[in-house]
C-alpha cells in the first residue's frame, strides 16, 4: 500500500463514522429550525425543572422554542387523549411517569416510531426501554420517603414503608394520588406487590393528607402541615432542602421505587423534526446536566449525581415490570377510591 497507510485509512473511516451522525443531527436541526418550536407535555419532572430543560434545549438549538405544558402524568395523558379524540394536533413530545400511557399509545398506533441515536450513550439499563423504538427513556426517577427535620428527630424518622403505618404517624403523613400521578400509581403497584392491599387499608387509618402530584407532600412538609412524606421524588426533596427548607431524604430499608419515565412522539405531532431533535436532546449530556442542576439523577454515566444524592448503584431499589405497571395502575386506582374515598 503506497501513499496512505492502513492506519490512516482506519482513522479516516472512524472520522467518517463520527461525522455521519453529526451531519444527520445538523440536518435534523435545520429542519427543526424551519418549524421553529415544539410543544412538550411534561408529566415526569416538576414545573421548574421542565422549564429549565426547555431553556437548555433552546440554548443548544437556537431558533427552536419549547412550549412547556407541565402537569401530573395522568392529567397530561387525559389532555393528550382529548386532543386525539378531537382531532387536534398540539403535542409534539409526551412524557409521563406512567409507562402504561406509552404502551397504550404504541399499541393503538398513536406513536411515531423513532429511536433517538443518543440513547446509545445512556446508562445501559435505559438504552432500550422499547425494543421497537416507539418510545425512549427520558428520566430515571427515584421515589422514596422524606421528613421534616425541624419536627422529627433523625433517630425517630420511619426507615421503611412499613414503619410509616405505625399509629404514631396518624395525621402526620402526606402522599400524592394515583389518579393524577403516574409515579404514585406505580408506587401503589409496588407496595401492593410487596405487602398486599392491606398496606393501604392500614395507611388509611393514619389519615394521610392526599394531594395530587408526588411533589405535593414536599410542599406539605415545607409548610409544617405534615411531618413525613411518602412517594416523594428525590430531586424535589433535595431542591427544597437546598433552599433552606427542613426536609430530609429517607432511603427506605425495604427499597425505593426506581421508575424509568418514557417519552414519545405522537404520530400527528405538528412539529415532528423539532420533536425528534428534542428526543435526541434527552439523551445528551446537556440534558443530564440540567437534571442534576435541579437535583434529579442523570441519565448518563459521564454526569455525576447531584449533591446530597446517593449514586443509583448505592440505592436499594424496587422496579415493577412494564406489564405489572400497565395492568396494575388501573386496578390500584379503583382500590384507592374504595379505600380512601377520593
Amino acid at each position: 500500500m503506497t501513499g496512505i497507510t492502513k492506519r490512516q485509512l482506519m482513522a479516516a473511516a472512524a472520522s467518517a463514522a463520527i461525522a455521519r451522525p453529526a451531519l444527520a443531527q445538523q440536518e435534523l436541526y435545520e429542519a427543526a429550525k424551519k418549524e421553529g418550536e415544539l410543544t412538550w407535555y411534561s408529566g415526569h419532572v416538576n414545573a421548574e425543572t421542565s422549564e429549565a430543560v426547555g431553556t437548555a434545549f433552546t440554548k443548544v438549538h437556537p431558533g427552536v422554542k419549547v412550549n412547556v405544558v407541565r402537569s401530573t402524568s395522568q392529567v397530561a395523558f387525559q389532555r393528550l387523549s382529548q386532543d386525539m379524540r378531537a382531532g387536534v394536533a398540539q403535542c409534539d413530545v409526551f412524557s409521563s411517569t406512567d409507562v402504561g400511557h406509552s404502551l397504550f399509545l404504541k399499541h393503538e398506533g398513536k406513536y411515531l416510531q423513532y429511536r433517538p441515536k443518543n440513547v446509545d450513550a445512556l446508562v445501559p439499563a435505559l438504552r432500550d426501554m422499547d425494543p421497537d423504538g416507539y418510545f425512549a427513556a427520558a428520566f430515571p426517577g427515584v421515589w422514596l420517603m422524606s421528613y421534616n427535620s425541624a419536627k422529627v428527630p433523625e433517630a425517630e424518622a420511619p426507615q421503611s414503608w412499613k414503619a410509616a403505618l405505625d399509629p404514631k404517624w396518624k395525621d402526620q403523613l402526606a402522599i400524592g394520588h394515583p389518579s393524577y400521578s403516574g409515579a404514585i400509581g406505580t408506587l401503589a403497584v409496588m407496595l401492593r406487590k410487596m405487602y398486599g392491599w392491606e398496606y393501604f387499608k392500614a395507611l388509611e387509618r393514619n389519615r394521610p393528607l392526599i394531594g395530587r402530584s408526588s411533589d405535593d407532600p414536599v410542599t406539605a412538609l415545607n409548610a409544617g402541615e405534615r411531618t413525613v412524606g411518602l412517594g416523594t421524588p428525590i430531586g424535589t426533596v433535595l431542591l427544597s432542602a437546598s433552599r433552606g427548607n427542613p426536609v430530609t431524604l429517607i432511603y427506605p430499608e425495604d427499597g425505593s421505587l426506581l421508575l424509568i419515565a418514557p417519552s414519545g412522539i405522537p404520530k400527528n405531532a405538528p412539529h415532528p423534526n423539532a420533536a425528534k431533535l428534542f428526543m435526541e436532546f434527552m439523551g445528551s449530556r446537556e440534558y443530564s446536566l440540567t437534571l442534576t442542576q435541579y437535583f434529579s439523577l442523570p441519565m448518563r454515566t459521564d454526569v455525576p449525581p447531584p449533591p446530597g444524592a446517593r449514586p443509583l448503584d448505592k440505592i436499594k431499589v424496587v422496579t415493577p415490570s412494564l406489564q405489572e405497571v400497565e395492568t396494575g395502575i388501573p386496578e390500584v386506582k379503583e382500590l384507592w377510591r374504595d379505600t380512601f374515598g377520593v
